[in-house]
């Protein structure tokens, strides 16, 4: 893929994740690994819904801008510290999707295995420590995680993924949205259910069936085991659900 289509392919995720929710105002960055010395970043302070081809810039590996009108995000050093770390990256989406950034806030990682396809795609997604947004802090605060893992939870401030295609970033971020809503969901009804050790390690040998051959999936397994900030045990699912289901018809019948 050359760099007009990199271009038009980034302009296309930006868009995705504006119109999903995930990069309000003028939030998150996208950069692509054109090859060892140069790499394609979306420039500061631009929505990412409404990229042009103008709102580009190439940098090298320390972030000095190559070729491109602009400064590239500020959070760039975020960027250049996975491309050090993980040369098998070739792209790295930064976004602030509401629910997972709401365990960030909260201060809890999904780091519970609980779905297959999660546990076969992305593992588990580890909190980083909070660090101030644009400064050195932040690479640094991610770099214990990054070898290990493919996307990380940044306290109080968002999320990053990075994948070997910038289509396969943007997937890996939906996916972790999707699992904090499920999580959060199961959490409020008060029981999440892991999986066993075993069936994570069946999840593990058949990774390479989703095109990830590479490291094994870490994450907590203890079967039944409740989630920080769950409700305390002893809550009965279906008598909160019968709770819920009586206040929405009461919510009907009071609009009538």
């Amino acid at each position: 893929m050359n760099q007009h289509e990199t271009i038009q392919s980034m302009i296309e995720v930006g868009r995705r994740l504006d119109q999903l929710g995930y990069v309000p105002a003028t939030d998150g960055n996208i950069s692509v690994r054109l090859s060892l010395r140069e790499i394609l970043a979306t420039v500061s302070g631009v929505r990412k819904g409404l990229l042009a081809p103008r709102d580009f810039v190439v940098i090298d590996p320390e972030g000095h801008v190559l070729r491109g009108a602009g400064r590239p995000s500020t959070e760039i050093q975020m960027h250049l510290r996975i491309y050090r770390d993980r040369p098998d990256a070739m792209a790295v989406v930064h976004a602030h999707p509401p629910t997972a950034t709401g365990f960030a806030v909260a201060g809890i990682p999904l780091t519970a295995c609980v779905l297959p396809e999660v546990v076969a795609t992305i593992g588990a997604v580890p909190l980083a420590p909070y660090a101030t947004p644009s400064t050195p802090d932040l690479p640094e605060s991610i770099a214990p995680f990054i070898k290990d893992h493919d996307a990380i939870l940044l306290a109080n401030h968002g999320v990053v993924v990075f994948a070997p295609t910038l289509f396969d970033a943007a997937n890996r971020m939906e996916t972790v949205e999707q699992f904090a809503k499920i999580l959060f969901v199961a959490t409020t009804l008060g029981q999440v259910n892991r999986l066993t050790g075993g069936q994570v390690d069946q999840l593990n040998e058949i990774r390479h069936r989703y095109g990830y051959p590479g490291r094994a999936v870490r994450c907590e397994t203890t079967p039944g085991a409740p989630v920080p900030g769950a409700p305390a045990s002893g809550i009965d699912p279906a008598s909160l659900a019968d709770q819920v289901l009586a206040e929405v018809l009461k919510m009907i019948q009071s609009n009538k």
